[in-house]
C-alpha cells in the first residue's frame, strides 16, 4: 500500500470526494467488546456508526459525496460484500465518480485489493482513516513518532502477494547461488528496520517523559486525567477550569497531544490536570499500543475523570468503548474506584431529559452532571474530586508561629486547610494531609508535630 496522502485531488486543490460505506453485518461481530453490565443502550446503531464514519472522513478534510448503509448477510473473505452489492456500488461509482471509498470497518489486505480492482478507485478502511487523522493532527515529536510507528505496522500487514513484479530476486554470485529474497521480504525488512529505529527514538522520548513524571512525584501534586470519547468535551472542560487555550472544536480528534496544567481546587488542594487523546469505537489495536506511552499519564493518575457527552444518543455505547480501551491499557481493576464521570453537555438537554440526567447523577456516587461550556455543575465536580482525593487523608492540628511562614505555606500547598484561627503568637490550623505528606512535614518541622486523627 502506498503511504501517499489521500486528502487532495491529484488534479487540483479541491478536497477529494469520498463515498463512505457502512456495512450492516448481520453476523455477530468477532472481537467486539461486550456491552457493559448488559446495558441495552450500549449497543450502537448502524446509522450512528455511519454518521461517525462520515464525521471522521470530514475531519480529515475530505468532501463526503454520500454515506450509505450496505446490508451484508454474510461476510465474504474476498470482498466482505456480496457480489451483487459490489456490482451495485460499481454502477453508482460509474454514474457519479469519486476519488476515494471509505469502508467504515477494518478490511483485510485481500478485501481491500479486490474492492479496488472491482471499483477502480482507491479504497481505505476505518483503521487507515483514523491513522491518517492522527498523522495529520499530531504536533509533538512523541505524537508523530507514535503515529508513524502505527502506520508502518499497518502497512506491514498489507504486504500481500498481489503484484506481478514480485518474482524472486537472485542472490549471491554464480549459478550455485541460491534464490534471493522476494520483493515482499525486502519491503518487509525495510519496514522492520524503520520500525526498529522509531522504537529506539520513542524509547528516548519515553525516558524523558518518565523523568518529568519523577519530578512531579517529588512535588508531589496528584494527577487528575481527563478521558472520554472523542468530541465529548474534554478540551472544553480543560480550557474552562485551567484557563488554557487547547484547541476545542465540534470535530472528532480535534486534539491529540496531551496537555497538562496546574489546577487549584476551591479547597486549596492543587492538582495537575491532564487532557488526553479522545477514544473512539474500534480504535486500532496498533494505535493503542503506539500511544501507550502518552496514555501512561492516565495510568499514573490518582483520579480519572471520564467526560461523557450525555446529550449524544449513543452515550451508552461511547461509555462502553472508553471503558474497553481503559481495560486494554491494563486499568480494568481501577474502573470501580478511581473513575469519576462528568456527564457533560447538560446545556443541550431540556425538559424531562435534563431532569432525568440530573436525578440519575444525584443518586450516583461516581457521577456529576453539568456543562463545560456554560460552567454549570463545575462546583459539584470540584467537590467530588476533592472528596475522592481526600480518601485516606489524616487530619492534623498545628500551631504554626507567624515566623514560620514557610511551614504554613507548605501546608497550604500540600494539604487541605479544614480550619484556621489566628492569634498574636501563631496560626492554629487543622489540615488534611496524605500520610506521606504528613511524614514529610513532621520530618522537616519536627518542633511543630501535633496529634493526628483519620478524617
Amino acid at each position: 500500500m502506498s503511504d501517499d496522502k489521500i486528502i487532495i485531488r491529484p488534479d487540483g486543490d479541491l478536497p477529494a470526494r469520498a463515498l463512505v460505506l457502512q456495512p450492516d453485518v448481520k453476523e455477530q461481530r468477532r472481537g467486539a467488546p461486550a456491552p457493559v453490565e448488559d446495558d441495552p443502550e450500549a449497543v450502537r446503531s448502524t446509522r450512528a456508526r455511519l454518521d461517525e464514519g462520515v464525521a471522521l472522513t470530514g475531519a480529515l478534510g475530505l468532501d463526503v459525496a454520500e454515506g450509505l448503509v450496505v446490508p451484508v448477510a454474510r461476510m465474504r473473505p474476498s470482498t466482505l460484500l456480496g457480489s451483487g452489492k459490489v456490482d451495485e456500488i460499481k454502477a453508482k461509482l460509474e454514474a457519479a465518480p469519486v476519488d476515494l471509498v471509505v469502508m467504515n470497518r477494518p478490511l483485510t489486505p485481500i478485501q481491500q485489493r479486490n474492492l479496488e480492482k472491482a471499483w477502480n478507485v482507491k479504497v481505505i478502511d476505518r483503521i487507515w482513516l483514523i491513522l491518517e487523522i492522527f498523522a495529520d493532527r499530531a504536533r509533538t515529536r512523541e505524537g508523530r513518532l507514535q503515529v508513524e510507528l502505527a502506520r508502518l505496522g499497518y502497512q506491514r500487514s498489507r504486504l500481500v502477494r498481489s503484484w506481478t513484479h514480485l518474482e524472486r530476486q537472485r542472490g549471491g554470485r554464480g549459478f550455485l547461488a541460491g534464490p534471493g529474497e522476494t520483493q515482499i521480504e525486502t519491503d518487509r525488512r525495510i519496514i522492520d528496520d524503520k520500525m526498529a529505529k522509531l522504537k529506539l527514538q520513542l524509547a528516548e522520548v519515553v525516558r524523558t517523559r518518565e523523568l518529568h513524571r519523577k519530578k512531579r512525584r517529588e512535588v508531589p501534586y496528584p494527577v487528575v486525567a481527563l478521558v472520554g470519547y472523542t468530541n465529548a468535551g474534554k478540551s472544553t472542560l480543560f480550557n474552562r477550569v485551567t484557563g488554557a487555550s487547547v484547541m476545542a472544536k465540534d470535530m472528532l480528534f480535534a486534539t491529540l497531544d496531551p496537555t497538562m496544567r496546574a489546577l487549584d481546587l476551591p479547597s486549596g488542594r492543587r492538582v495537575i490536570l491532564s487532557d488526553t487523546v479522545g477514544f473512539v469505537s474500534e480504535l486500532p489495536t496498533g494505535l493503542i499500543a503506539a500511544f501507550r506511552a502518552t496514555l501512561e499519564e492516565v495510568r499514573e493518575a490518582a483520579l480519572i475523570i471520564h467526560v461523557r457527552d450525555i446529550a449524544d444518543p449513543d452515550t451508552g455505547a461511547q461509555r462502553r468503548d472508553v471503558l474497553h480501551v481503559l481495560g486494554e491499557l491494563g486499568m480494568g481493576h481501577r474502573l470501580a474506584d478511581d473513575v469519576l464521570e462528568f456527564r457533560n453537555k447538560l446545556d443541550m438537554l431540556e425538559g424531562e431529559a435534563r431532569e432525568r440526567v440530573l436525578n440519575e447523577a444525584a443518586r450516583a456516587e461516581d457521577a456529576v452532571a453539568g456543562s463545560a461550556l456554560s460552567g454549570e455543575g463545575l462546583d459539584r465536580l470540584f467537590a467530588a474530586i476533592d472528596a475522592r482525593l481526600a480518601i485516606g487523608d489524616e487530619l492534623a492540628h498545628f500551631d504554626v508561629p507567624h515566623a514560620d511562614g514557610q511551614a504554613l505555606a507548605w501546608l497550604y500547598a500540600h494539604g487541605e486547610i479544614a480550619e484556621r484561627e489566628d492569634d498574636e503568637a501563631a496560626a492554629h490550623v487543622a489540615v488534611r494531609l496524605k500520610p506521606q505528606d504528613l511524614s514529610r512535614f513532621q520530618a522537616r518541622w519536627p518542633h511543630l508535630s501535633a496529634p493526628v486523627s483519620p478524617t
